[in-house]
This record gives structure tokens, sequence and C-alpha cells, in this order.
């Protein structure tokens, strides 16, 4: 005969067995019911074939399909939540695909190269901008009469309103490509063109890539610009407004904001207050430079003295006054340091600055309307970012792995590699965190640039990360090969499409077809083929 106590535990027992049971059952009719409910809402798809009066492109450089899950799980577990769950805002887009990324000359491509792919229809070579694979790179003189007919230059002979908005310098590879032409990414200001090269350059009618935003000879020139990059605007002699101390970057005398205003109802702002400070309603052209090189990380955005708009803000303005022209608009957005974070092997700013990504995408999704905007969100290449390791549900993305038991529970110990040594989910095959930079930890933000810092040697092995916060933002994930950035991926990234003509992103697809995708939704297609 039991005991009373004896009775009692075999009751809660018998319990939790029961709870454990109905809880199994719930979950079990939930996953059903949801993936019939996925079922359905597939089977009521009605592509829309209609034209497009806006097209809102959306960049995450360097956003890999590992990028997405990684931030998809981070956000789901800022919010308290296990985070495999959770849903990025594009990622409920209704069509979606795979696109090819390499350039003519590279089996890994670089950003100028795929981004002239998507921009132009044609595929070219990396480091050269909107012009094809015939110029020799760095050759100022091959270029002439090489220019490829952008997306954005289609827009503006249309009369419809045209911008691009980015976190890095408004004159890097990603947003160049949209408005500029020249033999070399790296051109962005006179100064960059080497002396040998600048005749040629103004001969072709390429001249630096700062030039070629604010002189953009095609309808009425942007509407919108919004990034970094002042230094590119700048003299050499020009003291910087939020840093007097630092001065411009041109060589030639010219003060391109200046420029920029002699249009009417053109505006210049550089910090967050001005920029708050604009009514989309009384301004026709908007140029912001918020920072001398590339935007601030959206974690380190607070600490910047003279303020920063996030992505997000950046694109609700930006959709704001393009919205004015009734004939319509194309606006780039670009999430440009995701793609520095990586190449710092720092996943911490890389997932959030792809969080920020998502939230500037749901800006758009709320302000426009999928009856006559297309959006497209992707990326124009990826990164050697990998994510391993058995973790168990809900663990920290950026922690240190924790596997389940023969039973299938966490386990109450940190899982380790073959020499006794805790490991991460998150890694990179190659880059800079190979010697577990992680000692570094009470760096700045401020070194976290396009590049990584640099290895140090350890002795032998790995770090031993027992005592290392590894979800801190400075810490730099381990990478297989010590090298001093971390290069990007060579996989298929993938693309996200609502909106008119959406439906004809499908499979696995070559990254110029995005351009003749969104040149059949505006109505542009014999334009872009008399290219």
């Amino acid at each position: 005969m039991f005991s009373l106590v004896s009775n009692g535990r075999l009751l809660v027992l018998a319990i939790l067995v029961l709870s454990a049971a109905a809880d199994a059952a719930t979950e079990r009719e939930r996953w059903f019911a949801d993936g019939r409910a996925a079922v359905e809402a597939a089977k009521r798809l009605t592509p829309n074939t209609g034209r497009a009066k806006n097209v809102i492109l959306f960049i995450g450089d360097g956003m890999g399909v590992t990028t997405v899950t990684a931030a998809r799980i981070l956000e789901g577990q800022f919010r308290g939540q296990p985070g495999e769950e959770n849903f990025l805002s594009f990622e409920k887009l209704p069509y979606s695909a795979l696109i090819k990324t390499y350039n003519t000359n590279q089996q890994v491509p670089d950003s100028a190269g795929t981004m002239t792919a998507i921009m132009t229809g044609v595929k070219t070579k990396a480091e050269v901008i909107s012009v094809d694979e015939g110029v020799t790179v760095g050759n100022a003189a091959s270029a002439k009469g090489h220019e490829l007919p952008t997306l954005l230059e289609l827009a503006e002979r249309a009369g419809l309103s045209t911008g691009v908005v980015t976190t890095t310098e408004v004159t890097h590879a990603t947003p160049a490509a949209c408005y500029a032409h020249t033999p070399h990414r790296d051109w962005e200001d006179d100064s960059q063109i080497p002396k040998d090269q600048r005749a040629a350059a103004e001969e072709a009618k390429q001249p630096d890539i700062a030039r070629q935003l604010v002189e953009f000879p095609i309808g009425n020139g942007l509407e919108v610009a919004l990034g970094g990059g002042r230094e590119r605007f700048f003299p050499d002699t020009t003291p910087d407004p939020e840093d007097p101390q630092e001065k411009g970057n041109r060589s030639d005398g010219r003060d391109l904001t200046a420029q920029w205003l002699r249009k009417p109802n053109s505006v210049y702002v550089w910090n967050k207050s001005l920029f708050d400070a604009v009514d989309p309603a009384k301004v026709d052209r908007l140029l912001g430079l918020f920072e001398r090189g590339h935007m601030e990380y959206e974690v380190d955005r607070g600490a910047d003295a003279g303020g920063e708009p996030p992505l997000s803000e950046m694109t609700d303005k930006a959709i704001a006054l393009l919205s004015k022209n009734p004939k319509g608009f194309f606006l780039m957005v670009e999430g440009g340091r995701i793609d520095h974070g990586h190449h710092a092997a720092n996943a911490h700013r890389a997932l959030t600055e792809a969080i920020e990504f998502a939230k500037a995408v749901e800006v758009a999704l709320r302000k426009t309307d999928r009856k006559d905007t297309l959006i497209i969100v992707t990326a124009d290449h990826s990164h050697v970012f990998t994510m391993s390791g058995y973790p168990t549900r809900g663990n920290p993305i950026l922690g240190k792995v924790i596997e389940n038991n023969a039973d299938g529970t966490p386990a109450n110990e940190l899982k380790k590699d073959a020499i006794g040594l805790p490991i991460t989910t998150l890694g990179y095959a190659n880059g800079p965190g190979y010697t577990g930079a992680s000692k570094d930890q009470a760096e700045g933000p401020k070194h976290f640039a396009h590049r990584g810092r640099g290895y140090k040697p350890i002795e032998k092995g790995r770090p031993d990360l027992s005592k290392v916060e590894t979800t801190a933002r400075n810490y730099l994930q381990e990478c297989t090969l010590p090298l001093s950035s971390e290069t990007h991926g060579g996989e298929d990234v993938p693309l996200y499409a609502d909106g008119p003509q959406a439906h004809l992103f499908h499979g696995v697809l070559e990254q110029n077809v995005i351009f003749h995708v969104m040149a059949e939704a505006l109505g542009f297609a014999q334009d872009a083929d008399r290219q």
C-alpha cells in the first residue's frame, strides 16, 4: 500500500504526463493546421499582371540565406521568443526565387558587378560600374561607349522620380550602379582617380562618382540621395561640419552640395535634426550625407555626435517625397553595412543591420499599395557565414552551442569540440576572427569599418570561449582561415517580391533577370531592348 506522500508524488507525475501529452497534441494540431493554412493561402494567390507605377528595390548587401535565417532568429529572440518561428517582414512576400550572382570574370562576385547586372540587365566584370565586360578595369579610355543604361536612367527619361537610400557612402558600389558609369568602383571622388586617368575619364564623360550623382544629366536628376560619404562632396580645404579637424576629400575645389542646391527647391542636410525638419511636401530634391564615410552601424548610432536617421526613417521620408510625382517613382534602398559587419567577422553588427533593413521593408509595405507598386527584396551576393553545431531550439543565436541529450531535452552543459573547447553556432569560413579576437572586446565600435582589423596568432588550437561573452557586439566570430577581411560567398541568394509582375520571379534565375522584370513591370521593356 502506498503512503500519502507516495500517492501525492504519483498524482503529480500523472498530471505532468497528462499535461505533456495534451501539450504535444496541441502542438501537433497547430503544426498540421499551420501547414494546411499555408497551402490554402498559396491556392488563393493571383498573379498581378498589371503595370507598376512604382518600383522599390531593396538590396541587403551580403544578405545570403544564412544571414536571413540568423537575423530572423535574432529578431525573434529580441522579442523574447525562441526565434526560429519568427519571420522577417520580407519573408512573408508571396513570390521568391534563387539568384545566381557570379560576375563574368569571377566565380565569387563583388558588389559592383552584381549591382550592374541588377540595374542594367547585363552581367559584367567585378570592380566596374554600369559598363559592359569589354572594359578594362581601371582604364578610363576603354570605358567610353561601353556604358549600360540603368533602370534609374530609364525611369528619369519616362518622367518618374528617382532616389537611392543607403547606409554606406552614397557613392559606394551598390548605389553608384544606379546612376553612374565608371571602369573602377573606387573612383568615388576626383582624388581617387589616378592622375594619368583623369583626362580620359573626362573625355569619356565619366568623371568621379560623386560628380555623376550631382550632375546626373537625364530628366530632373535624382530627387533623393541619402546615406554617408560627405568627404566625397567637399574640397580638401573645407572642414567637416561634424568634426572640423577633418576636411573634405576633393582635390578639384568643387563643393558638390552647393551645386546640388542650385536646382529649385533642393535641400541638403547632414544630421538627424536637419533631416527630421525636412517636410517632403515642401521639398522636391533632398541630399542627405550623414557621415564623412559610411554611416554608423545601427547599434552604434546613438554614440554619433551629429546624429543619424536609421534606414527605416530614411526610407519613409524618401517614399513620401517621391510619391508626390503622379507618374510614379523608382527607389533603391540598400542595407549596406550588413556586408561590412560580415567583412569584419562581426555577426552581431551584421545581423542587427539586417533587422533594421527588414524594418525599412516593413515601412515600404505599409506606405505603398501592392496593386501598383512592385517591391523586390534581394541581395547582391552572400558571405562565407555559417550556422551549425546542432544547438537546441531557442539557443541564443549569437551564443555558444548547447545540444540536446539523447532523450531530446536540452543538455545542462556547453557542447565541446574534439579538444574539449566550447563552440558557437555562428562562424565564418575565413576572416579576421581566426585567433579569438574576442580578447579585444573592449575596443570601440569605430574599429569595425569596412574591412576587418586583422588576426592575432595564438600558440595552438582554438581560443577557450568558456568565459567569453560571444553575444557581445564587439565579439568577432571564429574563422577557419585567417584573412584580414572576410570574403563574399559564391552561392545563390534569395529574392522575395510582391506587386505587379512579381510572379515572374520563380525558380533559379541569373541576376540580370531582375532588371528585365522591373522593366517589364514599368512598361520599359521596349526601351530596354533598344539599349
